[in-house]
């Protein structure tokens, strides 16, 4: 007897990933599942989020080719914090603004 199959395929969203706009820059916020998964145990409660953490998060969000345009930026500690956060925030559901 062979197992049964289940299609959940036209329950699924597909959706693309958002993107995030700095000064002259678009860039893909990674929203996979693994991904996201991997942030939020990084985050944990939130209170003990380490530089480290925060590279890790940065890394996991944006494709390589991204951060390379983001690093040219050189942008400040807190904005590269508000860098991360919003793309979080974004991938999260949590802020819908934009365009």
């Amino acid at each position: 007897m062979a197992a049964k199959i289940v299609d959940i395929t036209e329950k699924l969203s597909f959706e693309e990933n958002p993107k995030i706009k700095i000064k002259n820059i678009t860039c893909e916020v990674n929203s996979d599942a693994p991904t996201m998964l991997k942030l939020m145990q990084l985050i944990g409660n939130g209170d003990n989020v380490t530089p480290n953490d925060l590279a890790k998060m940065y890394e996991l969000i944006f494709s390589e080719e991204d951060r390379k345009k983001i690093d040219k930026l050189k942008l400040p500690v807190k904005d590269f914090n508000i860098l991360v956060e919003s793309a979080m925030a974004m991938v999260m559901g949590e802020s819908e603004s934009g365009e």
